[in-house]
């Protein structure tokens, strides 16, 4: 397949393209920055985007920041350049979507032995409301414009995990690019919402979903389970214990204070 991945001089975007490229995709890899390999665009800008896409199958959108904001640059980043995108790719032909929300859509969920893909959004931030309406969006191009769309709510990426946490969140590189190209090539996607962790001992969210389209993660937190516990817990720990979010739902963390 051909496929466009916008943030792709991020860290999930790097790994992804990288590991897409590894798997036989042509990747047009698009950002801000630019670099070598990197086109420098504004992705939420349609009338820039629209012709960087024509000839593609897919979309990977995984721009955005990844912080904290105000709920208006919230909005913008997740809200308004999703809006770009998914306008872009109905200008130029593209129908299908894989879209990186965030766990923080659903952070305030008091933690359950299973996390459903179907619980009510209940986010932490507002960096998870910009996510939860991001995924709204992409539900009404689904319905109205018949665009593919997978929202993949990620939990801890990173080359390994660091906290508690982790042990249960964490989202391998590897993983990562294996549960994206699932969603590329399934042959039946309609709109879906999934989480997007590795295959830990500790995870208590469902993978059902993704693993019905095709996903086979490989990675397990557990490999570091006996160095992570070997620390005292933290504050955050605690917040970790009751809530998808963690520490994300500290009273100082909305709006970045």
């Amino acid at each position: 397949m051909r496929v466009a991945v916008t943030g792709a001089a991020g860290s999930i975007g790097m790994a992804v393209s990288a590991g897409l490229a590894g798997r036989g995709h042509d990747v047009v890899r698009l950002d801000r920055v630019s670099s070598d390999r990197v086109r420098s665009v504004d992705v939420g800008d349609t009338a820039a985007l629209t012709p960087l896409l024509h000839g593609c199958d897919a979309v990977v959108h995984l721009a955005g920041n990844p912080h904290e904001t105000s709920l208006v640059e919230a909005l913008d980043s997740h809200v308004r350049v999703t809006h770009g995108v998914l306008e872009a790719m109905c200008a130029a032909g593209v129908r299908r979507l894989v879209y990186a929300s965030s766990n923080h859509a659903v952070g305030f969920t008091p933690r359950n032995p299973v996390l459903r893909a179907d619980t009510r959004p209940r986010p932490d931030t507002f960096y998870g409301v910009g996510k939860v309406a991001a995924e709204v969006l992409c539900s009404l191009y689904t319905d109205r414009f018949g665009i593919a769309a997978a929202c993949l709510r990620i939990g801890s990426f990173a080359d390994r995990p660091r906290t508690r946490r982790d042990l249960s969140t964490w989202l391998s590189p590897g993983d990562a690019v294996r549960l994206v190209d699932a969603c590329l090539t399934a042959p039946d996607l309609e709109f879906t919402v999934l989480y997007g962790i590795s295959a830990n001992t500790r995870g208590w969210w469902d993978l059902e979903p993704a693993r019905a389209l095709g996903y086979r993660p490989i990675d397990d937190a557990e490999a570091f389970a006996a160095e992570i516990l070997a620390t005292p817990k933290s504050r955050d720990d605690r917040f970790a214990e009751r809530y998808v979010g963690g520490e994300f739902c500290r009273p100082d963390r909305l709006g970045g204070r």
